[in-house]
């Protein structure tokens, strides 16, 4: 089953037959180049590459142009691969246009994008500390993440913080996967894929759509019984 590359449009609301209110995220999903065809044989895996946006030479480079051109298309945006059976390689070929009617019968996806950057925070926005105490005699520092030392070690080795310690630091701006969304609607005329909930990152952000791999037991019966 193929994979796509898109980019978040932003949410909105639809209404299912009973009235119900649905909060959808909607995807411009594709269309897709496949830029690249790894064989077992050639890289040692299966895998195939695509390409998502084009763009002017001029914004690209000349080994993304030549990359591009071996499979017959433009420059591309963004690239991405994703592992397929081996099996599966006979499906695709060079400079094959995916599209969002490639996923239309897909009940569930996992989409994956990156979340919002927002610096550098303290604990109590990053890991939702309760902050100290701001009773009277208490130190003006009530949103500090108290003591952080004690892991220390008197057996020789260096005394520190256990890996892992949750401080002050940079938040956001990391790769995030959401899992088994519902899929709602799909357009293709427009290539757009409406999926139930929010997903990472920001409008306009790129993402990845596929699949999806892991399903609780009630979708499982669903995408079985479709």
């Amino acid at each position: 089953m193929a994979s796509l590359l898109g980019k978040k449009i932003g949410m909105t609301r639809l209404y299912n037959e009973d009235g119900v209110q649905v909060p959808v995220t909607i995807i411009e999903a594709g269309p897709c180049v496949v830029t690249q065809i790894k064989t077992p044989e050639t890289d040692g895996y299966a895998a195939v590459q695509i390409g998502f946006d084009e763009i002017k030479p001029r914004r690209s480079t000349m080994a993304k142009i030549g990359h591009d051109a071996k499979a017959g298309a433009a420059p591309q945006r963004f690239h991405r691969e994703f592992k397929v059976a081996e099996e599966e390689l006979e499906s695709y070929e060079l400079g094959q246009t995916l599209t969002v009617a490639d996923i239309a019968e897909l009940k569930f996806v996992d989409v994956t994008g990156t979340s919002k950057g927002k610096g550098f925070q303290g604990v109590m926005k990053r890991w939702h500390f309760k902050g100290q105490l701001a009773s009277h005699g208490v130190e003006r520092k009530h949103r500090s993440p108290g003591s952080i030392c004690a892991f220390g070690s008197n057996t020789g080795g260096v005394g520190g913080p256990k890996k892992g310690k949750k401080m002050a630091g940079h938040m956001g701006n990391t790769r995030v996967t959401t899992r088994s969304l519902d899929v709602i609607q799909v357009d293709t005329d427009k290539n757009l894929i409406l999926v139930k909930g929010p997903i990472p990152g920001p409008n306009q952000g790129l993402v990845e759509i596929r699949p999806a791999k892991r399903l609780y037991k009630s979708k499982g019966e669903l995408a079985k019984a479709s």
